[in-house]
């Protein structure tokens, strides 16, 4: 796995690498600070993900006001179903 990493492009963050537990707190900061006017998370570069990652992304696209998502690396679709999140990362009840 390498190592997390965001970026932004145009209205788009941009993350890559793994997105575990080990390098979300890291990579908090960085990804906060470029979440402001953020409507699209491109995930395609992300190796893997699990509940830290999750949470990390969860929060970020709340903080965004919604997003649209591109990609699905490995773990992210059985954790939004655990966590009852919809394709937005959003809670469906």
């Amino acid at each position: 796995m390498s190592a997390a990493s965001a970026r932004r492009d145009g209205d788009t963050l941009v993350f890559a690498g793994a997105l575990v537990r080990a390098a979300c707190a890291a990579l908090w900061p960085q990804a906060l600070a470029l979440v402001a006017g953020a409507r699209r998370f491109d995930l395609r570069a992300v190796d893997a993900v699990d509940s830290a990652g999750l949470a990390l992304l969860a929060e970020l696209a709340e903080r965004a006001g919604g997003i649209a998502i591109d990609g699905a690396p490995p773990g992210l679709a059985e954790l939004r179903t655990a966590y009852r999140l919809d394709e937005a990362l959003r809670f469906a009840a």
